[in-house]
């Protein structure tokens, strides 16, 4: 019998068994589920279930469980991350849904992040993104230079920080209209535009991570303001326009 602090819910979540088959929600019940329990840990529940009664789980990313890693993205009543702000799935809680909710859950939906199975999608492309110049190169000579010995205004130094809070969920690119990736990219840009380790490859770095994210299948920018309301980090829009700055003047220079 379900207590009174206990939650009973209805699930309807997204099923697929891989990229080339179609998908369809399918519907579940759980009971018992303590306010204190995270989301994440609510779908633990559910699986035990859905396995002692010989079902098939439902598959879905985590990993840190800490807010860190992104990993746990997912789509939850129509918002990427569930209801909350600047949290990510795995650190939202039971106790933001009453009982007898219904609770709808999906992966993310872009062609840039095809469906791996049920609610886990394929985001390597961020990864190539990265690859293609989110990086800096170190002379490993033995006549390196100590970071903290360059001195960077804290002005750029606290805005390199808040871009490096990016972990890549994909919270952008699924609550955009367009399906864009600007602001992850912009932010990578950003991180290392900012910072004077970073500027020996500003130029390549910037051409290079636009083409990419461009051959990668995400859409263009059209400035709604959706990827920053929804990133669990809060990456802020102005990242994209630092992107656009670098971008612009690597093109230029690149025709001289």
């Amino acid at each position: 019998m379900t207590s009174n602090r206990s939650l009973s819910l209805k699930l309807k979540i997204w099923r697929q068994k891989n990229s080339q088959e179609p998908g369809r929600f399918e519907g579940y019940r759980v009971e018992d589920i303590s306010p204190e329990s995270s989301f994440l840990e609510m779908l633990d529940i559910l699986n035990d279930q859905l396995i002692r009664q010989n079902k098939s789980s439902v598959a879905f990313d985590h990993d840190c469980r800490e807010g860190i890693c992104g990993m746990c993205s997912l789509y939850i009543n129509g918002q990427a991350h569930g209801p909350d702000q600047l949290v990510t799935t795995c650190q939202l809680y039971m106790r933001r849904f009453k009982n007898g909710d219904t609770i709808y859950i999906e992966p993310w939906r872009s062609r840039a992040f095809p469906v791996i199975k049920d609610l886990v999608v394929d985001r390597s492309a961020f990864d190539r993104v990265i690859a293609s110049g989110g990086f800096v190169s170190v002379n490993t000579s033995g006549n390196t230079i100590d970071g903290n010995a360059l001195p960077i205004p804290k002005e750029d130094a606290d805005k390199a920080f808040d871009a490096a809070a990016c972990i890549g969920c994909g919270a952008c690119v699924a609550t955009c209209k367009n399906a864009s990736a600007m602001l992850f990219v912009s932010a990578k840009i950003s991180q290392l535009a900012l910072l004077p380790q970073g500027k020996v490859e500003a130029k390549r770095r910037a051409l290079a991570m636009v083409r990419q994210m461009d051959e990668e299948g995400f859409g263009n920018c059209s400035n709604t303001g959706a990827c920053e309301v929804e990133c669990p980090k809060g990456i802020s829009l102005e990242n994209i326009a630092q992107m656009n700055r670098e971008y612009l003047s690597a093109s230029i220079q690149n025709e001289d």
